[in-house]
Parts: structure tokens; sequence; C-alpha cells
């Protein structure tokens, strides 16, 4: 049987890093108990950010600028959708421009999810993407506001350069609730730890692993690195422990980014897999209504492998605050008065979004045929005065992935907008196009005339009357070295 299996990972992790102390600074009135777990950074998702934004990011760091017409599927998997009766991977697969005939599908319901369907994918065919990416919400003053973070991790698929083949898998169903959310609730509602840890963790986790083992013909002492993901300290540690594991335990990540649910052990594996080494053999555990493990054997083809920027890289490039009341506000935590200015609703043209779908979603200008001009958006000719060149001669030109810096900038203090100030200004690219856009999670260090950019998916309206979130690019400083 030929190989099939990874070919490509990338991962995101909003810049935006909340120090845990300013936390627990904020809630130390009525629950001083919560500075013994403020240590480190949380990352949280800036107003403009949802799962849909992330999942697009890890996977343009999966896919790179490599073609994309190959691609025959994408699947997205969250518990935190931002909807309910629209597909979620439709928009993304727009943005990525994977064009109309790819098959699209969401999957959730679980935060064993992640896991769950990259083992599916792996045992599905043709050349296919798998994202999953949560932006999870806790009540305040609560000990998972603490821990819980946000982020996607995206795996390319299919059967040439295969870096990790799937050895085996094993999966356990039961109706062990360990936490909830009804659909019209904003928060997880958690059971007691010692129970999750006793009765889930102990006992369900190691069905899962023995199937897996079994189905691989492999012991557990042949197994390099575990990856599980938890949001209780101490948790996985434990887990080993029951399996007698003695092999590397991959980096939970809580001190830098926060448990990031359905992503987050996918999240790890891409940690792994930047390290990894030909022969190693990963376990990689879900857990949630049951149990999933996945056994992945990584491949020679690891050497040739590198994602745009990988997970260190995006780990690194963060923007970091005390500022509680910021996170709170875009996850919608607190209502403030933003006064009339922020009363418009921002209904969305949904006929103009159809219409001009082929160069909004994924940031597509036009070159001119006749005299090679970019212009965004594509009129009916061309813009240069001496050429007026009519559009059927136009390629298409993608601007997501072209060297961009600031021409321009204004700092509006008087413009509604979630994240004040609004910065906007003129963008130049490269390759000549030049655009009026907003420039987003700027940080203490600021821009300048010529400070280098990099093009984000983002929101660019959200309609909080009719719930409907109008997607377009953005640009956001490129920090050196990441």
């Amino acid at each position: 049987m030929a190989d099939y299996g990874i070919t490509g990972f990338g991962a995101y992790v909003p810049r935006l890093r909340l120090e845990r102390a300013a936390i627990a600074a904020a809630h130390k009135w009525m629950a001083p108990s919560l500075k013994g777990l403020g240590s480190g950074e949380r990352a949280f998702c800036s107003w403009d950010e949802d799962t849909i934004t992330m999942a697009v990011e890890a996977a343009r760091d999966c896919l790179g600028v490599g073609e994309r017409d190959v691609i025959v599927a994408i699947t997205l998997a969250s518990t935190t959708f931002p909807y309910a009766s629209l597909q979620n991977s439709a928009v993304a697969a727009g943005a990525l421009a994977l064009g109309n005939s790819v098959r699209t599908t969401d999957i959730g319901g679980s935060q064993r999810a992640g896991v769950t369907g990259l083992g599916q994918a792996l045992r599905s065919t043709g050349d296919q993407v798998f994202v999953a990416a949560d932006r999870l919400r806790a009540k305040p003053a609560s000990t998972l506001e603490m821990s819980y973070g946000a982020g996607a991790g995206a795996f390319r698929i299919g059967a040439e350069g295969v870096i990790a083949r799937r050895l085996g898998g094993g999966s356990v169903l039961a109706q062990f609730v360990d936490h909830f959310r009804a659909t019209d609730a904003s928060y997880d509602y958690f059971w007691e730890e010692r129970w999750i840890r006793d009765e889930g963790y102990a006992k369900l986790v190691p069905r899962a692993v023995h199937a897996a083992l079994d189905n691989a013909g492999l012991a557990i002492g042949e197994i390099t690195t575990l990856v599980m993901a938890s949001p209780l300290k101490g948790a996985v540690a434990g887990v080993a422990k029951s399996l007698g594991f003695t092999g590397q335990v991959a980096d939970s990540l809580d001190d830098c980014v926060g448990y990031a649910g359905t992503a987050h052990p996918l999240l790890m594996l891409v940690g792994v897999l930047e390290s990894a080494k030909a022969g190693d053999r990963i376990l990689v555990i879900g857990f949630g209504q049951g149990a999933e493990a996945l056994i992945l054997e990584v491949t020679d083809a690891i050497a040739g492998f590198q994602p745009k920027r990988g997970l260190a890289r995006v780990i690194a490039d963060k923007v970091v605050t005390g500022d509680y009341l910021r996170m709170l506000s875009f996850y919608r935590g607190i209502d403030v008065e933003w006064g009339m200015r922020g009363e418009a609703t921002g209904k969305a043209a949904l006929t103009t979004l159809y219409r001009e779908s082929h160069q909004l979603s994924a940031f597509v200008a036009g070159r001119c045929g006749a005299c090679g001009t970019i212009q965004f958006p594509q009129l009916a000719y061309c813009v240069k005065p001496d050429c007026n060149a009519p559009s059927d001669q136009f390629s298409a030109y993608p601007l997501t992935e072209d060297p961009a810096k600031v021409l321009t900038h204004t700092f509006d203090w008087l413009s509604y907008y979630p994240a004040p100030p609004m910065v906007v200004g003129f963008v130049q690219f490269d390759c000549g196009a030049r655009l009026l856009m907003e420039t987003v999670d700027i940080g203490a260090g600021g821009i300048d005339t010529r400070t280098p950019l990099r093009i984000v998916f983002r929101i660019k309206e959200s309609d909080k009357a009719r719930g409907f979130n109008r997607y377009f690019w953005k640009a956001t400083p490129l920090a050196e070295g990441v």
C-alpha cells in the first residue's frame, strides 16, 4: 500500500497575550487563591479574530505558497464555531482559494473532535487539509479563565512527501460527562476535578491507548513522544505514569498559550513535529465522551519540510498586555458604553459578498495582461491612463503573500472601533499595488513609514444585530525573525 499521511503542518496563536497575574490581580478582592495560578501568559483573540480566521492562518502556515488546486477537501474542527447554521469551513476554503469543487466539512460537539477528525482524515484518500481551532470563553474569576487560551493547528494530508504516517488508532466511547455547554450558553460547566482524573483520565484513556497499541502492533516502550492536552494541571503526567510511559511528554504550552480546546493536542503535535526525526513514534490522545488515541511514525521526509512560520515563531510573535478589561471586552464579558458612535448595526450586503467573492475572499487582485499593472479591486478596465485594457485580459494575482510595508498611517480616535484607536493608512505592496487598509495588533513598538507588514485574515465588520461577520484582510507588523 502506498504511503498516505501528513505531508505538512502549521499553527496559529493570536498575537495578543494577557499576563495571568493581571487576571488574578483583578479578582483578588473575591478570589485571592487565583494568585497561585498567576504565572505566565495566555493567548486571547482580538475582537476581529474567531475560529475561522485562526483556521485560515494555521492553514496558510501549513500550505505555504504552493499550488492548492489539487486539494479536494478541507475539514474544520471546533467547539466554538461562529455559525451554527452556515458552514464555517466553506468561509475558510474561500479565504484559502481552494476553488469551488473542494469538499467542506465542519465537525465538533466535543474537544476530542480534533484528534478524532485527524484520525479519520488519515484513513481517507486524496490531498486534503484538516484544521482544528478554538476560541474558548470562561466565566470571570474562574480557574478556567486563567488556564484557557486560543489557537489553531493545521495539517495537509496526502500521498506525496509523507512526513508522518498513521500506524494505528483506538477509541473508547463512554457517557462520561467531564464538562458540557448547552447550545445557548456562554460558558462550559465542569464537573469535579478529582472525578475527571480518577474516573475519566485514569480509566478511559488507557483503554483507548492499549487499543491503539494493539492495532499498531506496538508496546508502550516503543513510543517516543506522548501528546495529550488537558486544562487540569498535572493530569497528563498522571496518565503517562498509569501507562508506564517513560519517554518524552510533549510541551503543554501552558505558560505561553493556554489550553486551546479542540485545537490544543494538534498545536502540541505541530510542536513535536518541528523537532522530530525519522523513526520517532508519536502517541496523540484526545479526551471527551470517551477517549481517542492515534499513533504516528515520522519518516525521512521530515527533514525536507518546514512550515512557513511554525509554532515556535507564532508563539514568539506576541503583543503582551496586562489590560484584563481589554480581553473581557473582546470576549463580550463586559458591555462597554461606546456612545452613539457604536450604535450602527453594519448590515452586510450578501449579494455583493457573493458577486465579488472571487476577489474579496482570497484577496485576489488583477494583473493587466497588456501593461502588467496590479489593481485591487478589479475594475472593468485597467486603471493605468495610457492602457485601459479590458478586464478580460487580467490574470489573477493574490496579494496575501506579497511583501508589503507601511506607506502612510493615521491613528483614529474619533471613529467607533472595538480596539481603539483604529490605525488605517496606505499599504504598499512590492508588486506595485497600493491599498488603504487597517493595521492591527501593533504593540508598544508602534509603526512607521516602511514598517514591514504581514497580511492576515480577520473580521472586517461584525453585524451584532443579525450575528453575521464580514471577513476581509488586514495588515499587521512583521516582527523581525518571526
